[in-house]
């Protein structure tokens, strides 16, 4: 067929090509394509949801602003009113929580948790030492931690009194407590190990025991920080008895004395362990008769019954602790023991040094807490026979 009869064909139908007539003619219809239609929101629905998101990041960062800004103003310490200061002591059984605990009551931070946070954080958790500190509430929480550091410039000072007759042990336990050293074990350790330059302690006390220094403590009020270094506490000691014991008077007296000084000192040491108050040179008599009479008396023995309290831990002695084998004992061992059972005060280092002119050789605390002095063992005797405090039981 010709390309005209084609043409004639598609302008005499329905516009059809003859493939779509076919397909009618066949009765099947073209499959369509359609697309899904969307759904198109409003213009108004749209702005809304806008509105409420920018509102809620608003919201938000607002309320994370105001979160931060009260932070902020704890952990750099902003507008704390009133202003408070504090003396603020760590011990050694302390743990952080504990410092936090008290430091939010004591008002120098409001937020516990946040601080404990920043601690970790700047790695100073660890950093606290054990002490008496000066704090105040225009300390930020950096300021806080540094304040609260055995070097930092806010340690306090405390005041310690050391009473006469305090033994090594007793004394490391009051400082301990008053907050000059961390703990015992330190002070043993300073006291056992270093070397102190001090020619009264040169080739007599040798290192490695603590109870070295027994004798060599002077009692008295020191001031020191908290922590207080344990080497330069303890010496603090030794200087004071440096400039009241070894002094041109007192060296010749040791000196005419006939005993050594680490004698004298143990003599002063039992005087003050044993003396009420008053009666200093009658005990120091007695003790003298005893070891310079050892055919007299007591036969040498000094049967002074603070040497036993000093090796029975410092409990009121019984009839069966004059049997414990120890040097120190007086009641099983003639003459002086080894060294200081205390540390004596200067009324007593004197007393030892100048006892009274009495004869005696026994004394006895009588009902009244007074000492009774006697020449021979049938007086003593018959004195106790007489006071309820020894005929109670």
């Amino acid at each position: 067929m010709s390309q005209d009869y084609y043409e004639r064909e598609r302008r005499s139908g329905n516009g059809r090509s003859p493939g779509r007539r076919e397909h009618e003619e066949s009765g099947e219809s073209r499959p369509q394509s359609r697309r899904p239609r969307k759904k198109r929101r409003s213009a108004g629905r749209t702005a809304g949801l806008v509105l409420l998101y920018v509102t809620a990041v608003i919201g938000v960062s607002i309320l994370l602003a105001c979160v931060g800004w009260v932070c902020a103003e704890d952990v750099l310490a902003l507008n704390k009113q009133p202003h408070k200061e504090i003396t603020f002591t760590i011990t050694a059984d302390e743990d952080f929580d504990s410092v936090a605990d008290r430091l939010k009551k004591e008002g120098m931070i409001e937020y516990k948790s946040l601080f404990k946070l920043f601690a970790t954080i700047t790695h100073k958790k660890d950093s606290l030492s054990v002490g008496t500190y000066t704090l105040d509430t225009d300390m930020d929480y950096r300021a806080l931690l540094a304040g609260m550091r055995a070097n930092s410039a806010n340690r306090a000072q405390v005041r310690v009194s050391i009473p006469e007759g305090y033994t090594v042990d007793q004394i490391f336990s009051l400082l301990v407590e008053k907050g000059v050293a961390a703990d015992i074990e330190e002070l043993q350790d300073a006291a056992a190990n270093h070397d102190y330059s001090f020619d009264f302690l040169q080739n007599v006390v040798p290192l490695g025991d603590y109870h070295r220094l027994e004798g060599y403590l002077m009692p008295a009020t020191y001031d020191f920080y908290t922590p207080h270094d344990p080497i330069y506490a303890l010496n603090k000691l030794l200087v004071y008895f440096d400039s009241e014991v070894i002094t041109d008077s007192i060296m010749e007296q040791v000196e005419e004395s006939g005993y050594t000084l680490r004698e004298v000192l143990t003599i002063a040491s039992m005087i003050e362990r044993e003396t009420t108050g008053e009666d200093r040179e009658d005990i120091s008599a007695v003790i003298h008769n005893r070891l310079e009479n050892p055919s007299a008396g007591t036969q040498g023995y000094l049967q002074i019954d603070a040497t036993l309290v000093y090796i029975n831990g410092g409990r009121e002695p019984v009839e069966s602790d004059r049997n414990i084998d120890s040097p120190y004992n007086t009641y099983l061992y003639k003459g002086l023991p080894p060294g200081p059972i205390a540390n004596p005060g200067m009324e007593s280092i004197v007393a030892a040094l100048k006892p009274s002119d009495s004869k005696d050789f026994y004394y006895a605390l009588g009902d009244d807490n007074t000492h009774h002095f006697f020449r021979t063992y049938d007086q003593l005797q018959s004195f106790i026979a007489s006071q309820e405090r020894y005929n109670s039981n």
